[in-house]
């Protein structure tokens, strides 16, 4: 008798066990994964932060773009002062060597203050763009958590996408107050 007990307790488990599988098979199969896709550049170049960041930037770099053209005017003057005193007949030899290393000087000055330029033009350009990337990054992340999307794909990189696939960059622009 206790070995029919245990026997009919086993089979009730089993079948327990056999419905739980059924139903969560069957849950997985009824849910449909979801995917989206957003236009990032466009997205950003319609946030009014891109707008301030590409003004701060672009102050930054006619500064340097300034700074770079005020050497090279003056790298030119001495270079021309350096033609001209060679050319002379009783040019003395300490003179003409003395310019000619002035105008390298200039031109090696010239060529690391170019190097280090553009060095803190990207320093620049990562502080001023990284923080709205990070907010788009975040708009769009809220989105498709809203929209229960597994994936988000950058649109401009896809070869094909579905009608099934949801275009997140209007959602996303109304979730930053964008209008346009």
């Amino acid at each position: 008798m206790n070995n029919f007990k245990s026997k009919t307790n086993m089979r009730n488990f089993f079948k327990v066990i056999v419905f739980c599988s059924v139903l969560f098979a069957g849950g997985l199969s009824a849910q449909t994964l979801k995917f989206g896709h957003v236009e990032l550049q466009t997205l950003i170049q319609a946030m009014p932060e891109n707008l301030t960041a590409r003004a701060n930037f672009e102050k930054v770099q006619a500064s340097l773009e300034a700074q770079s053209a005020a050497m090279q005017k003056e790298a030119q003057e001495k270079y021309k002062e350096f033609i001209a005193l060679s050319q002379t007949k009783d040019a003395n030899e300490a003179l003409v060597k003395a310019k000619q290393d002035e105008v390298q000087s200039i031109q090696e000055r010239i060529q690391t203050f170019n190097q280090t330029a553009e060095e803190s033009l990207r320093k620049e350009q990562d502080k001023q763009f990284q923080p709205v990337i990070e907010k788009a990054r975040k708009a769009i992340s809220d989105v498709a958590k809203e929209q229960g999307l597994i994936y988000v794909f950058e649109a401009n990189n896809l070869y094909y996408h579905s009608e099934q696939s949801i275009d997140l960059t209007p959602l996303v622009k109304a979730k930053l107050g964008i209008v346009k």
